[in-house]
């Protein structure tokens, strides 16, 4: 397809700048999505300011990588798509040649990429992707939805790794995404579960949602709220979705003698948390970390929505023109109703969620 598109890109470390650009070129194995929405990631924060090394040295770059769209253009040996079919696509570009590669951890590859954080991504009106990371959304899922898959797929690795079992109890420490990590957690029948944040209207959906307890620690130690809940025995579970020392910390205290901490919350490079390397060995705590979800992780996140196992609706606040990019990186971190904001180059204005009441029937039926 010939032409230009819109794009943000950032052009250095705290600059977006919107322009016009060539509109990619696909080769006989990619195909061009038209994007309709591109979410706002917590980690998209972090790459404006410039936490990732190695993102740091993509730049300029048009990131993004949560991305709904449909079908613009097929190449020459792509299989079983069309134009107009509505998609989402694996993130992942692992190089299939490295030890991570072929002993199956691709997502561990020494030299993959990511489209939208070492690619070119999703704050556009086009982006290209390898027809082989390409997933058909069904019917049943709307297209907010399908702009969830990717941060569902995320959490699904995460759940997957913690690997819960029936009826231990799970402390989910962040109340954004973190929400979906306990709609998860309730699937595989943890019990009971418990939600930790500082933000109150966060919270307050959490228990309307899925939590059975949610602890405000802007009001108290949620370690000790923890072992009251737990009658001092400590969570069988914890998964960290915040992405700071003084999280990790709260949560390798929070677990019991025996219990498994979920690494999920990204640090910038240079935050480190302090562990007391004995309870690895005296109370046999562990500790696994998982940062994205790769290859089928895409068809469970579609399947678990369209069976309406999750329902992303409730963390979907607002849907902004691409226009409002950088205005709105700044004003999610100001405004606690904000949690997963919609980016659309199809948008001409604002379409505020958040201020709905949010009940079992309303949910994604817009």
């Amino acid at each position: 397809m010939e032409g230009t598109m819109r794009a943000q890109v950032l052009v250095e470390v705290g600059r977006f700048e919107l322009k016009e650009v060539p509109i990619p070129q696909i080769n006989d194995d990619e195909v061009l999505v038209k994007v309709k929405y591109c979410g706002i990631c917590g980690s998209d924060w972090g790459s404006y300011q410039g936490k990732y090394a190695d993102e740091v040295e993509c730049i300029p770059l048009t990131t993004g990588h949560e991305v709904y769209g449909t079908i613009a253009e097929v190449g020459a040996n792509a299989q079983g798509l069309a134009v107009g079919d509505r998609v989402t696509y694996d993130i992942v570009i692992p190089c299939g040649t490295c030890y991570q590669c072929r002993i199956g951890e691709s997502l561990l590859c020494s030299d993959f990429k990511q489209i939208g954080i070492h690619t070119d991504g999703g704050f556009a009106e086009y982006v290209k992707v390898p027809w082989k990371n390409i997933y058909k959304v069904p019917d049943e899922v709307s297209d907010e939805k399908a702009a969830f898959v990717e941060p569902l797929t995320a959490c699904l690795n995460a759940s997957h790794k913690m690997n819960c079992e029936i009826g231990r109890s799970v402390v989910i420490i962040g109340a954004g995404l973190g929400v979906m990590h306990a709609q998860l957690a309730r699937a595989r029948g943890a019990a009971p579960i418990i939600v930790v944040d500082t933000n109150a209207e966060r919270l307050k959906m959490a228990k309307e949602v899925v939590a059975d307890y949610v602890i405000d620690a802007s009001k108290c130690d949620p370690v000790e709220e923890v072992m009251k809940l737990t009658k001092g025995i400590g969570a069988d579970y914890v998964l960290e979705a915040v992405g700071h020392h003084s999280t990790y910390e709260q949560a390798f205290k929070m677990l019991r003698k025996g219990g498994k901490l979920e690494a999920f919350g990204m640090c910038a490079d240079d935050d480190y948390a302090s562990l007391a390397p004995i309870e690895f060995v005296t109370s046999e705590k562990k500790i696994s970390g998982s940062c994205a979800g790769i290859g089928y992780d895409w068809a469970d996140a579609l399947t678990l929505m369209q069976y309406n196992r999750v329902d992303p609706m409730p963390l979907i606040s607002m849907i902004v023109p691409l226009e409002e990019l950088e205005e709105t990186l700044h004003e999610i971190k100001k405004n606690p109703k904000l949690i997963k904001v919609l980016v659309s180059p199809q948008a001409t204005e604002r379409t505020v969620l958040y201020q709905r009441e949010m009940t079992p029937a309303s949910i994604g039926d817009e």
